[in-house]
């Protein structure tokens, strides 16, 4: 056949931690001993509350339609959870349920894309979101932001990169893949930049209650009632509570943009699942002593990768502070050798790790970053540690 297909469609790259991590499951089912570091998810188990709430939604016949914005009840769950934790006023007319944090995204940028319209991506970023914003008719814009600033964009960097097509910047804290937080002031400063050159702060908060030592989370919406108007704020479920298969995300954003999003979702996938948000609701309004538990996990994990990778040869890394993810600068290996030969790009050296270490890692080209991996620590202890026995000897034996 002759006829064109979809070149919007065609020019989306395809996800390399779903392909890394497809290859590690792949290999695993073959009998191979595998350490997986792509992990995007939690190692632990839904709460078992949550799971009860939804054998209780079944058997009480919660399995129709609900509103397209998600149930009235769950929207009150989440109104109070942003409320009371991020210290954000959003009434239930704001707020839209969608299936996992992605399709939160998509909506959001589909209500504020017209085509050709910008939108600031600070790199290193979750490779989603270029792809996102590239299928709803926008163009991402890059700013790069080194170790030396923590890998955060600067009021500074905003303001310089701001167009008359610029949009939204995206913002995400803590973020994928450093692990690091934007600080109150560092927050204050994007703020009055935004609110300066009247765009859209989209904020991607998936990781909110995942932060580490001292370090606090703020949401930018919640610092002043202009950067509250031009301000997004999307998060979820999956991380937090360990319910990536049940597909919940949400948004709070103003009266607007709100019903343009559940619009669009009203067409698109009608709602989300209804025995997923039954859960939700539990999740959100039942005990919350398991996601505590899984954070002082995580933690701990966190703090021993952090010291293994530090006495490492040839490799840096900061400290993160929030989220599940190590992000570490391997560039200096390229111009060494393995195995007599030049090892050259971040691509080849996790097809090394893979191919002859059985350890899978994430390569950060696809996220702005092409010196780095990226580690997740959402993995037992035991694989963390026998991982970076295998990394460690690989690293070992370049020259």
């Amino acid at each position: 056949m002759s006829l064109e297909l979809s070149r919007k469609a065609m020019d989306v790259k395809p996800s390399s931690t779903l392909a890394i991590t497809a290859k590690a499951k792949k290999m695993k089912a073959e009998g191979k001993d595998v350490v997986g570091f792509g992990a995007g998810e939690p190692d632990f188990a839904t709460p078992e509350n949550i799971c009860n709430a939804a054998k209780r939604a079944i058997d009480e016949g919660c399995t129709k339609y609900t509103p397209a914005a998600g149930t009235i009840e769950l929207r009150k769950a989440i109104s109070k959870k942003f409320k009371d934790f991020n210290k954000l006023d959003y009434d239930i007319d704001q707020i839209v349920v969608s299936n996992g944090g992605k399709h939160s995204l998509t909506n959001i940028f589909e209500a504020l894309i017209n085509p050709g319209d910008e939108v600031i991506i600070p790199a290193p970023f979750w490779l989603s979101y270029p792809e996102m914003v590239k299928l709803c008719g926008g163009v991402p814009v890059f700013v790069d932001c080194p170790a030396s600033a923590d890998y955060k964009i600067t009021a500074e960097q905003l303001d310089k990169a701001i167009t008359e097509k610029t949009k939204a910047l995206v913002l995400n804290s803590p973020n994928n893949p450093t692990g690091m937080i934007y600080t109150r002031e560092e927050l204050e400063k994007i703020a009055d930049v935004a609110v300066k050159r009247d765009i859209y702060v989209v904020a991607d908060e998936m990781y909110e209650y995942l932060v580490y030592d001292d370090n606090e989370f703020v949401s930018i919406a919640s610092l002043n009632e202009e950067i509250y108007k031009r301000t997004i704020t999307c998060s979820g479920l999956s991380k937090s509570y360990s319910m990536t298969g049940w597909r919940i995300g949400y948004a709070g954003a103003s009266k607007e943009i709100a019903k343009l999003m559940s619009s669009i979702q009203s067409h698109q996938a009608s709602n989300p699942n209804s025995i997923a948000q039954a859960a939700a609701v539990e999740a959100l309004n039942g005990p919350q002593d398991a996601p505590e538990v899984m954070r002082k996990e995580f933690d701990k994990r966190r703090k021993y990768m952090y010291e293994r990778i530090s006495k490492m040869p040839y490799v840096s890394t900061i400290k993160p502070q929030g989220a599940f993810y190590v992000f570490i600068d391997f560039s200096k290996v390229f111009d060494k050798c393995y195995s007599g030969e030049k090892i050259g790009d971040i691509a080849n050296v996790a097809r090394i790790l893979i191919d002859d270490y059985q350890t899978a890692v994430i390569p950060c080209a696809d996220f702005g970053a092409p010196g780095n991996i990226r580690l997740s620590y959402a993995i037992s202890m035991e694989d963390i540690t026998k991982g970076l026995d295998r990394i460690e000897e690989f690293l070992n034996k370049i020259k």
